[in-house]
């Protein structure tokens, strides 16, 4: 199975509450990029993502070129929260390619997690891709990135 974890695209500046905050214009292009990147080499078969409304628009991409795709939301995939728990409610998931779209940090340990080593932070609507054969700690190994337009 694959899981592809996908973090968000830019943001807004923190003039709303953090759970609001939602993708500029850049964040937008940002989150295009990435999706068609996917659309193009992976068949999705799940979506997965947190609740916060600018994880949600970046998976709306994905969704406009894969609409037949299922998803749903997962509270705990918020930046503030614990990597370990969520990725156990990651492994309930009946996928066969999932896509999870959240945050940093949580991102980060969840990659961390998945293929037993040190976190490493992901850029703006980056999209990692691992490969396993069952949700796991430790049991996977990253076979692919894709790091859209930055604004540097």
């Amino acid at each position: 199975m694959k899981i592809i974890l996908m973090r968000h695209g830019q943001a807004e500046d923190e003039t709303r509450p953090d759970s609001a905050r939602q993708l500029t214009d850049f964040g937008q292009q940002q989150a295009k990029q990435t999706a068609e990147y996917i659309s193009n080499h992976y068949h999705p078969d799940y979506f997965l993502v947190s609740p916060y409304v600018r994880a949600q628009q970046t998976l709306a991409e994905l969704q406009a070129r894969l609409p037949n795709v299922p998803a749903s939301i997962q509270d705990n995939l918020t930046p503030s929260d614990e990597a370990r728990q969520a990725l156990n409610e990651i492994a309930d998931i009946e996928a066969e390619c999932l896509v999870v779209v959240c945050h940093m940090s949580i991102i980060a340990y969840i990659a961390g997690l998945l293929t037993n080593d040190y976190p490493e932070s992901f850029s703006l609507a980056e999209a990692r891709v691992f490969e396993m054969d069952f949700v796991m700690a430790g049991m996977a190994r990253e076979i692919a990135r894709f790091v859209p337009d930055q604004p540097y």
